[in-house]
């Protein structure tokens, strides 16, 4: 059994609870077969009730319909407990046409990497000059068509350690699970990563694929990871839940 306990939460109104409970297995499988022996980092899933609240401890993965509602129902930044949470907006993926269960694989691969959305990679240009990297791992080839299937339900490809080594030579090693990435840093199509110049300033952006096309979905929520990264930790807040 793994330390790491995730409670699934399905407070969307566009899926059925049992479409989510036919997804977990396949997030398991995923975890504790794939990016656990990349990572070493395994967690443990549970599918949880409307009608029940989440174990004591665990952290949240919870499915809901967009950032609108997430914020209506009191899901914030962290748990109750002010532990990681990770959100996935289904209805807005199924909205753009986009596959809920690559953003559910995505968003529970990255709070295991960087549960605190804290961690980052500096490659240096010069003595004085470098970039900070966002310690995310399925952003680079984060497109539904990079996703590969386990037991039929697609999930999202994600990035290796050696991704964020700047001293691995192209093709020298394994950069993605789906072997595609060829170098440090690389981007598939469609794929981007949030950066951040350390002498040039300006916060955190993001880098999009050389001629990937721009996607309306990179572009921050309220409440996302990617948003919670540009905001200062002393405004991030608990979740409240009011109803579900």
């Amino acid at each position: 059994m793994a330390n790491i306990k995730i409670a699934v939460i399905n407070a969307s109104t566009v899926l059925k609870d049992s479409d989510v409970k036919a997804v977990v297995p396949a997030l398991q499988t995923q975890v504790h077969r794939d990016f656990a022996a990349a990572w070493g980092i395994d967690a443990d899933l549970t599918v949880v009730a409307r009608d029940s609240k989440p174990t004591a401890g665990s952290w949240w993965l919870v499915i809901l319909d967009n950032s609108d509602q997430a914020g209506a129902l009191g899901y914030h930044d962290l748990t109750g407990a002010g532990l990681p949470l990770g959100k996935v907006f289904a209805g807005s993926d199924l909205k753009l046409g986009y596959q809920w269960t690559v953003t559910a694989s995505h968003e529970l691969l990255e709070m295991l990497a960087d549960p605190d959305i804290n961690l980052t990679a500096f490659v240096e240009s010069s003595d004085k000059a470098g970039v900070l990297y966002a310690y995310e791992v399925c952003d680079a080839c984060e497109a539904d068509e990079f996703g590969y299937k386990i037991n039929g339900t697609l999930v999202s490809d994600f990035v290796y350690p050696a991704w964020f080594e700047s001293f691995r030579k192209k093709s020298s090693t394994q950069f993605d699970h789906g072997k595609r990435i060829k170098k440090p840093f690389g981007l598939l199509k469609g794929g981007y990563i949030g950066v951040y110049d350390v002498i040039a300033g300006g916060g955190w952006h993001q880098i999009t694929a050389e001629k990937g096309p721009y996607r309306y979905v990179i572009r921050p929520d309220v409440g996302s990871r990617r948003e919670r990264r540009r905001t200062p930790r002393h405004q991030w807040l608990k979740s409240a839940i009011r109803q579900r």
